[in-house]
């Protein structure tokens, strides 16, 4: 019989696959549309400070020839191959000068569409609990990877102190919108960080989380040990406030289950509302985005707050310097040649970014006036249409994730106060009657019940269920509750007078 033996070879093969790459012209225009107008006027200083070759144009300082360039800016910031290709051959030799842009006609100067006078709105002065949390952040040993991921999740916690964005989210805009590569469980170490800071229960994921958090943080005791296993393995129960259930199964005589109920009731749900307000003393005031004013005759117009951007341009001297070097062709200026392209490429990229910036928010805020016009000339809540980001990606042909840049951390001035831009948008709901509301009717019908009833016996949410639906709206008990509870209502026994 001949032997069998098992011989392993090791082949090679070939296969072909894409792969999705952004250019470094692509991450600054999303880093650049992501800013708020404030943040956009420190990024410009930054990017002055450390551009040589970009400047601020100061008001009547251009010359004839540069004023008439400027008058069609816009249009003139397209890239112009064939000046591209003479510039080319005129330093063919040396590959690393090749320009990607076009002539300097059109790019010298950046000029903001609109110069409307600056708005700011101002609120009470107090402390936020971002800048409570950031401060207990300075205390604790991180790395810089760390910290940075730390002070990405400390700015994504909602009013609450609830982190209503699940890891792999988090994880995937830190990689887009800030280069950096945190994996999930990198993070989970870091929000675990977070969790320990006070007041306890800030930066949990859920309820759940929250209350459990609050709990181990008590001193060990036999009541401790009741609460942490009811809200660990029981807490749809305690949701549904089925105290008769837990008591049968944990075996709890009424006085002790009266005495753990009452402990549990003691914790705080929204643990962030003990920190204040959310903005706070580090912007003193809120300075708006757009600016959109109604007239008489319902004529709806808007503007972009850039009244405090500088008007930029690339240094025409510095521009000169390297058109002479190149016609020079002398090795010994080739090094700064290469130093002056580099300076020159991303000054032109940084203005180019900046128009690119100034016409999504245009289309953006454009959009979302169309949508939402009723509620731009009445100022009445209820009257928004429900709306997502996906409705003003198909109006404007962007793609979601660049309506969710322009419209982060952005605020509009209209004629009834300041709102976010995310307030705009709200999931619908539908009647039976199939007519689809927002939202934020739900909210104002809710608000007005709760208004009109007797604080004797105020309305449950069982209760808030069957009015909704006499009225057409089907929504279930637990939805309702949520409801109440984004607008900032308590539950009923909280409510009793």
């Amino acid at each position: 019989m001949s032997d069998i033996r098992n011989i392993q070879t090791q082949t090679q093969t070939q296969t072909q696959t894409q792969v999705q790459t952004l250019s470094p012209q692509q991450v600054l225009k999303a880093n650049l549309l992501a800013l708020s107008t404030v943040e956009l006027e420190e990024r410009i200083r930054m990017e002055l400070d450390d551009n040589p070759t970009l400047e601020e144009s100061v008001a009547g300082a251009l010359s004839d020839d540069s004023e008439k360039e400027s008058d069609d800016i816009y249009s003139a910031g397209e890239s112009n191959d064939q000046a591209d290709d003479s510039i080319a051959e005129r330093y063919a030799d040396n590959n690393e000068v090749q320009s990607d842009y076009g002539d300097d006609d059109g790019w010298y100067d950046y000029y903001p569409s609109t110069k409307g006078p600056a708005v700011n709105i101002p609120v009470a002065e107090s402390r936020s609990f971002y800048d409570i949390l950031n401060e207990q952040l300075g205390e604790r040993d991180l790395t810089e990877k760390q910290l940075e991921v730390a002070r990405y999740i400390i700015g994504s916690i909602d009013n609450d102190g609830i982190l209503d964005k699940d890891l792999q989210s988090i994880s995937d805009d830190l990689a887009f919108y800030h280069n950096l590569d945190a994996t999930v469980d990198e993070i989970e170490q870091v929000l675990l960080v977070i969790q320990d800071f006070d007041p306890a229960g800030i930066g949990a994921r859920n309820l759940q989380e929250c209350l459990l958090i609050q709990i181990r943080r008590k001193p060990d005791s036999p009541l401790k040990e009741l609460q942490e296993t009811i809200i660990a393995n029981m807490f749809d129960e305690f949701t549904r406030k089925r105290q008769d259930k837990i008591a049968e199964k944990l075996r709890l005589d009424q006085k002790t289950m009266d005495e753990v109920m009452a402990e549990l009731l003691k914790l705080n749900p929204r643990p962030g509302s003990a920190l204040g307000e959310t903005i706070g003393s580090s912007r003193q005031h809120i300075v708006p985005d757009f600016i959109v004013d109604c007239y008489n005759d319902d004529e709806i117009s808007f503007t972009l707050n850039s009244s405090n951007i500088p008007t930029l341009r690339v240094n025409r001297e510095y521009s000169d310097m390297l058109d002479n070097q190149i016609k020079s062709g002398k090795s010994n200026q080739r090094d700064a040649a290469i130093y002056l392209k580099r300076k020159l490429d991303a000054a032109r990229g940084f203005i180019q970014a900046l128009k690119q910036r100034e016409q999504t928010l245009t289309s953006t805020m454009r959009a979302i006036i169309e949508k939402q016009r009723t509620f731009f000339l009445e100022g009445d809540e209820s009257q928004l249409k429900p709306m997502v980001l996906k409705d003003i990606a198909e109006m404007t042909g962007y793609d979601i994730s660049t309506i969710s840049r322009s419209t982060s951390g952005k605020y509009v001035q209209t004629c009834f106060g300041t709102f976010p831009l995310k307030f705009f948008f709200t999931d619908g709901v539908r009647k039976k009657s199939g007519e689809k509301v927002s939202v934020k009717k739900i909210h104002s019908i809710i608000r007005d019940l709760i208004a009109n009833e007797d604080l004797a016996s105020p309305l449950t949410d069982e209760e808030l269920a069957s009015m909704l639906l006499e009225r057409g709206f089907k929504i279930a008990r637990r939805t309702v509750a949520k409801y109440r509870e984004q607008i900032g209502i308590p539950v009923a026994r909280l409510r009793k007078r």
